[in-house]
Formats: structure tokens, C-alpha cells, sequence
């Protein structure tokens, strides 16, 4: 059963891994245990839902615990969000050498606005999809969405038309 949901899942899974990663090595890492959480709690799965965002707010949760873990590491010892948010910004993206400028405006975005940037834009995602991987209302995503815009237009003036 997993086997179809991988043949089925798995590119795109992967790619919303890169976007969110930008390094092929976390993303495969990312990729990897997003789907041993799938088969953990496939029990949990209700299958009059669409499996698609179910699976995509396991891999954007198993990111954000990532993200937690590396901020309260000893190694990586922040002396302000500030400072995390700037090196967790540092972290390469995957780029289309037409697009570099708009990947480095999302890149530089604030993370909740670049997680519903990245789902609504990058993964197709639907308002109420994006909802519901989020853990928030359809009015936030929109909200956020709208501010997005209007972040990414005053970095990109003209180049683009959003």
C-alpha cells in the first residue's frame, strides 16, 4: 500500500523537500523521514481525505521540528532569532538561473510566509490545503499570502509581475 502512495507521491514529496531544504543531501534526509512518519501513522490516516496534504503537513512538520532541533542545538548556539533566521536564510535553495532573483526574495521572506508561499505557489496547493498543512484558517494563509506579495514586490520591483 505505501508502494503506491510512493509511486504516486514521491516526486512531487520530493521536490517540496528541495524547496524547503535547498540541499540535496537534507532533502533526501527530509524525504526519508517524512515517509517512515507516513508508514509510523498510516493508521491515523482517514482515507475520505486526500492523502496529498496529508503527507505534505508530515514533511512541513518533520521540516519545522528540524528547524527546532538545529536552533536549540549547542553547536548552532543563537544568541538571537534574528541571527538564526539569518543563517537559516543562507541555506541554498534550488534555483532556475531565470528565476534566481524571485527564489532569493522567497528565500529572504519570514518562514511563515515562505511555507505558505512555498505551498500555495511552489506545490500548487490549494487556499484550503495549504490550511490545513499550516494548522491555520484559510484567512491567515490568504493574509500572509497577500503580505508576501507585497514583501516580494517591493525586492523585485518591476522584474516580475506577481
Amino acid at each position: 500500500m505505501i508502494d503506491q502512495y510512493i509511486r504516486q507521491y514521491g516526486k512531487r514529496l520530493f521536490g517540496l523537500c528541495m524547496t524547503l531544504c535547498g540541499d540535496p543531501y537534507e532533502a533526501e534526509d527530509l524525504y526519508q523521514e517524512t515517509w517512515l512518519k507516513v508508514v509510523r501513522n498510516i493508521s491515523r490516516y482517514d482515507p475520505a481525505r486526500e492523502f496529498e496534504p496529508w503527507l505534505t503537513k508530515i514533511c512541513v512538520n518533520t521540516y519545522r521540528n528540524t528547524l527546532r532541533r538545529i536552533a536549540r542545538s549547542p553547536v548552532l548556539n543563537f544568541r538571537d532569532t534574528r541571527e538564526k533566521d539569518t543563517m537559516m536564510q543562507s541555506v541554498p535553495a534550488p534555483e532556475k538561473k531565470d528565476y534566481e532573483p524571485l527564489y532569493e526574495a522567497v528565500r529572504n521572506l519570514p518562514e511563515k510566509m515562505r511555507l505558505t508561499v512555498v505551498l500555495f505557489y511552489f506545490e500548487d496547493m490549494d487556499i484550503r490545503s495549504a490550511a490545513e498543512v499550516l494548522g491555520v484558517p484559510p484567512g491567515t494563509v490568504k493574509s500572509r499570502l497577500s503580505k508576501a506579495r507585497k514583501l516580494l514586490k517591493e525586492v523585485l520591483g518591476d522584474e516580475t509581475d506577481l
